[in-house]
C-alpha cells in the first residue's frame, strides 16, 4: 500500500529589529534590553512559543546572519487539509487557506496567576494555501510561502501573499521564512488494546489492510520472584545484552513484570518483539515508579537466526504540580551495533497520565538541531518487506521519524502509529516501530499507582500489581 500524504509547515529564521529609543522613565519593559519571544499558531493546532533573537536595527535589510533554525512545525494530514479546504468554520478560513498567526512579545515568557507575561509588540496573519502544497507533495517539492521582513504594528498586520516590507527606523520588523514540505507517512492502527493481542492494520485513506498481528504475554516465575535477567530468556538472545539493562538482584513481589508483545507478519513469522527487561517497581515508601528507578522495555528485531536489540524504552511516573496531574515520563534510546558504541537518546519527554498524548521521535528539535547527531537505527538485518523505501540511517534524511498515540490511564485506546517513509525499508522496520508504540502504551498501565489494580489482561495469576 502507498503511504498517506502529510504536509509539514515549517516556520524558521526568526529575527527581530526594534527601533532603539530611550527607555521609559518609569518601570516598564523596553524591547532593546529585554528578551523577546513569539507565539505561533496555525488554525486548530496547539500554539508554539519560541524565543526571537534581536539584530541591530542599523543593519541593512537582509537575511539574518545567524544559522537557519526551525521555530515551529505543524504536521497536517490529508484529513486536516480537507477540513481546511471545506466550509468556513471557527478553525478554517475562507478560500481553502489556513491562517498562520504570529504574535511577538517583549519580556520573559510564562504567566503569573493565570495572566500571561510579556508586552505585545505586534502580530501578523498569513494565509497559506496548503491544498496547493499537498498537490505539489506528490513531486516531493517544498512550497515557499514567505521569506523576508514584515512590519509589526500595534494592530494585527495581515500579510498578502508574496508581499514583504523592509525595516524602517521607527517600526519593529520581523524576519521569518514559511514553507510547506511533503512528509508522507505509513500509518498503522491497532484493532484493539495491545494487551488484547490485536491485529494491526495499515491505513491509506478509507482503505485498511491487515499487516501484522500482536501477541501479548505476561510471564511470572513460579516462586513469586523474578530476576531482571530471567524476564527474557528466549533462544538466541544474548545474556550480555540483558545484564547491562538491569540489576541482577531479586526484585520484590510487588512489581509489574514479564510483559511482552511479539509482532508477527501475516505468514506468522515474528518480526519484532518488545519485552519488559526491568520490572516496574514502586520506590520505597511510595506507590509510584520513580524517575530514579524506572522500568524498561527492550525492543528487538530478528537477524541471523536470533533476536538483536534495537531500542530501549524507560518509563516512570512524574509527580504533578499543584495545577497539573501526574505524567508518564519516558526516554527512548536507540541501540546501535556494539561496535558503534553506546546508545543514543532520541526522545525524552512527559505525557499526561490522565489524558494521554502522543509519543514522538523527531530528529529536528525546535532549535533546528538534529536530535540524533550521528547514529540512527538502521542497517540492521532485513528479512523481507513490501515497503521499498530507503532505510534509516543509510539515507541522509532527517526530521520526523515516528509518533504513536497513547491513551490516558484507565481509558481504552487503540494506538495509531505513524512512521516517516524514509525510515522504513522493509517489514521489520515497520514492525519495530509498531512494537515500540505498543510498549509506550503499556507503560501507561505499568506506571499506574500501585494502589490501583490493573485490568485482568495485564495481571498474571500470582501478580500483586
Amino acid at each position: 500500500m502507498d503511504p498517506c500524504p502529510f504536509v509539514r509547515v515549517v516556520v524558521g529564521n526568526l529575527a527581530l529589529k526594534v527601533a532603539v529609543a530611550a527607555p521609559p522613565a518609569g518601570a516598564g519593559v523596553h524591547p532593546s534590553a529585554a528578551p523577546c519571544f513569539a507565539k505561533i499558531h496555525l488554525d486548530k493546532f496547539p500554539r508554539q512559543t519560541v524565543a526571537v533573537p534581536l539584530v541591530p536595527h542599523d543593519e541593512p535589510p537582509a537575511t539574518p546572519t545567524s544559522d537557519a533554525s526551525v521555530a515551529a512545525r505543524f504536521h497536517l494530514s490529508k484529513d486536516d487539509l480537507a477540513r481546511i479546504a471545506g466550509k468556513p468554520s471557527f478553525f478554517a478560513s475562507r478560500g481553502g487557506c489556513a491562517r498562520l498567526n504570529v504574535s511577538v512579545y517583549t519580556g520573559r515568557r510564562g504567566s503569573t496567576c493565570g495572566v500571561s507575561s510579556g508586552r505585545l509588540l505586534g502580530k501578523l496573519t498569513m494565509p497559506l494555501d496548503l491544498k496547493g502544497a499537498l498537490a505539489e507533495s506528490g513531486a516531493g517539492k517544498p512550497v515557499a510561502f514567505h521569506s523576508g521582513w514584515i512590519s509589526l504594528g500595534k494592530n494585527k498586520f495581515r500579510l498578502a501573499k508574496g508581499t514583504s516590507s523592509s525595516p524602517s527606523s521607527s517600526e519593529a520588523h520581523l524576519y521569518l521564512t514559511v514553507k510547506a514540505e511533503p512528509d508522507p507517512r505509513f500509518v498503522f492502527e491497532f484493532d484493539g488494546e495491545p494487551e488484547c493481542s490485536p491485529q494491526v492494520f495499515q491505513v491509506q485513506g478509507n482503505m485498511r489492510q491487515p499487516v501484522f498481528t500482536c501477541k501479548f504475554s505476561c510471564r511470572v516465575a513460579g516462586d513469586g520472584k523474578l530476576s531482571t535477567r530471567s524476564v527474557l530468556l528466549k533462544p538466541g538472545i544474548s545474556r550480555s545484552w540483558l545484564t547491562s539493562f538491569g540489576s541482577e538482584r531479586e526484585r520484590p513481589v510487588k512489581e509489574r513484570k514479564g510483559w511482552s508483545v511479539t509482532v508477527h507478519d501475516l505468514s506468522g513469522s515474528p518480526v519484532a518483539l518488545a519485552s519488559m527487561v526491568t520490572p516496574f517497581v514502586p520506590s520505597s515508601g511510595t506507590d509510584r515508579v520513580s524517575r530514579s528507578n524506572p522500568g524498561a522495555w527492550l525492543v528487538l528485531r530478528p537477524g541471523d537466526g536470533t533476536w538483536k536489540p534495537w531500542g530501549r524504552l524507560e518509563a516512570w511516573r512524574e509527580r504533578g504540580g499543584a495545577c497539573s496531574g501526574d505524567g508518564l515520563g519516558y526516554r527512548f534510546e536507540l541501540l546501535p551495533d556494539a561496535a558503534m558504541g553506546t546508545g543514543v537518546t532520541l526522545a525524552e519527554s512527559t505525557l499526561s497520565a490522565a489524558k494521554g498524548g502522543q509519543f514522538t521521535i523527531d530528529l529536528i528539535e525546535a532549535s533546528g538541531t538534529p536530535a540524533s547527531r550521528s547514529v540512527s537505527p538502521g542497517c540492521s538485518p532485513r528479512i523481507g518487506g513490501d515497503f521499498g523505501y530507503p532505510l534509516w540511517p543509510c539515507s541522509s534524511n532527517r526530521g520526523f521519524v515516528m509518533s504513536s498515540t497513547v491513551s490516558g490511564e484507565g481509558r481504552s485506546g487503540r494506538p495509531t502509529v505513524e512512521v516517516g517513509v524514509q525510515h522504513v525499508g522493509c517489514t521489520e522496520d515497520a514492525a519495530a516501530f509498531v512494537a515500540l508504540g505498543a510498549a509506550v502504551d503499556l507503560s501507561m498501565d505499568a506506571c499506574r499507582l500501585f494502589s490501583h489494580n490493573l485490568r485482568k489482561e495485564l495481571s498474571a495469576p500470582d501478580s500483586s500489581g
